[in-house]
């Protein structure tokens, strides 16, 4: 026994390292086959992630530009609009100032003899339908410190001639001088009294008053030169202009050189009584020489009033005058021994004076209707003339409006109006006008 026990343990320790030697290759065996299954898994997922699109390059988020603005077409032009309108909507093929156009088409119904004399509203357009004024503007701002604004006209001028095309203003204005002062330079419808530097087209009534186209001419006082306007801080509004221009009015003035220059000034105010009444006063003074370097002098006044009830958007009574005195010297032949002919020429100062004053009542949007008186002497001529003229407007669209008017004036002498056998000592006048507004336009004075 001892023997096969010795025998057992021999064969035992000999085959030990046999088994241990298995046990480890199969434990070696496992771990290469995990490690395979491993590398196999990763290598799936590898070809998974290059199989996937690749993912944009992360960049830092940069600003989008502005979008640049677009361009303007033709409506955009056209659309009715506050001055410098386009100006605040600078940009890329933006323009930098505003263009409107103004229409202005008058009829006149009047006396065969009238017509003859040429004695009518419109001289030498009695009896006709015709383009009184077409206004191209072109107005915007030029920097912070200066304005500009250019204003071509074209109308009839005479009966049945073609239409003309002028300069009618082109000035610029300095807004920012010292102690609050501005300058307007250039060619200007001049700021004396109220009408005058109102465009035919914006006037309330179909024409200009009667002693305003008596004492300056049917076109008024359009000057070319400078004038100045200070605003001071006071408590009360008040405004102070002075002007020095050619003096090119052939009517008033006419001595056309800054040698002996048309010198002009204004003083206005303007009062809010309460929240619906408001009332504007002012004074004005022209002064120069005429061709024959003899003194001329006109002092104007104006005021006007409106009305409007609280919650209204326009006025419901509009009342507005002015007067004008003129003082000047003309030239007189005379004739010192009665034989017809002149013997020398003396100097005669002659002070003539005129008037108007009109009322408007709007108690609809786009009904009105008013009613103005004139009275006026001649400035040279003997004589005077007086005329009523009631009227009716409507407006389609803020843009678009169309007046009639009948108009009634008698004249104490016939000098001056009895050309071609004619007479309009006494004239009666049915007058239509047909205006519109296409683009920007500035607005209206008070």
């Amino acid at each position: 026994m001892r023997v096969w026990a010795l025998v057992f343990v021999l064969l035992c320790a000999a085959l030990a390292p046999a088994s241990a030697t298995a046990q480890d290759a199969a434990a070696l065996r496992r771990e290469i086959e995990q490690l395979q299954k491993q590398l196999q898994s990763v290598t799936e997922r590898l070809q998974r992630l290059e199989a996937q699109p690749s993912a944009p390059a992360q960049v830092p988020p940069v600003a989008a530009p502005a979008p640049a603005a677009p361009g303007l077409s033709a409506i955009d032009l056209a659309r009715p609009r506050q001055p410098f309108g386009l100006y605040q909507q600078r940009g890329a093929g933006q323009l930098l100032f505003d263009v409107g156009i103004a229409g202005d088409f008058v009829a006149n119904l009047s006396q065969k003899n009238v017509e003859k004399a040429q004695g009518g509203t419109f001289p030498g357009q009695e009896n006709r339908f015709f383009p009184r004024e077409v206004e191209l503007s072109l107005f915007g701002q030029i920097d912070p410190y200066a304005s500009a604004v250019v204003r071509i006209e074209a109308g009839e001028e005479a009966r049945g001639a073609d239409t003309g095309v002028h300069l009618a203003e082109a000035y610029v204005t300095l807004l920012t001088l010292p102690f609050g002062t501005q300058a307007r330079l250039g060619q200007v419808r001049n700021r004396f009294g109220y009408s005058n530097e109102v465009h035919e087209h914006d006037l309330p009534w179909v024409d200009r008053p009667n002693v305003m186209r008596n004492f300056f001419g049917g076109e008024g006082l359009q000057e070319k030169g400078i004038e100045m306007t200070l605003v001071p801080d006071l408590p009360f509004y008040i405004e102070a202009l002075a002007g020095v221009f050619n003096g090119d009015n052939e009517t008033a003035f006419g001595r056309t050189s800054l040698q002996a220059p048309l010198v002009t000034g204004r003083l206005r105010t303007f009062l809010e009584l309460g929240n619906e009444h408001a009332l504007q006063l002012g004074a004005s003074v022209a002064s120069g020489q005429t061709p024959a370097r003899l003194p001329s002098t006109i002092l104007g006044w104006e005021g006007r009033y409106k009305y409007r009830p609280d919650g209204w958007l326009h006025p419901l009574v509009t009342l507005t005058t002015e007067g004008l005195y003129s003082w000047r010297q003309f030239n007189v032949d005379v004739d010192a021994d009665g034989d017809g002919v002149t013997d020398f020429l003396d100097k005669k100062q002659k002070n003539r004076w005129g008037w108007y004053l009109g009322g408007e009542i709007q108690p609809w949007r786009r009904w009105a209707g008013g009613l103005r008186f004139d009275w006026s002497q001649y400035p040279e001529n003997p004589g005077a003339e007086r005329s009523i003229e009631p009227y009716i407007s409507f407006w389609p669209s803020e843009f678009l409006r169309f007046r009639v008017a009948y108009k009634n004036t008698e004249r104490t002498h016939r000098d001056g109006f009895d050309l071609n056998g004619g007479s309009a000592r006494n004239v009666d006048e049915f007058l239509f006008q047909a205006s519109f507004i296409l683009g920007a336009h500035p607005a209206h004075p008070f």
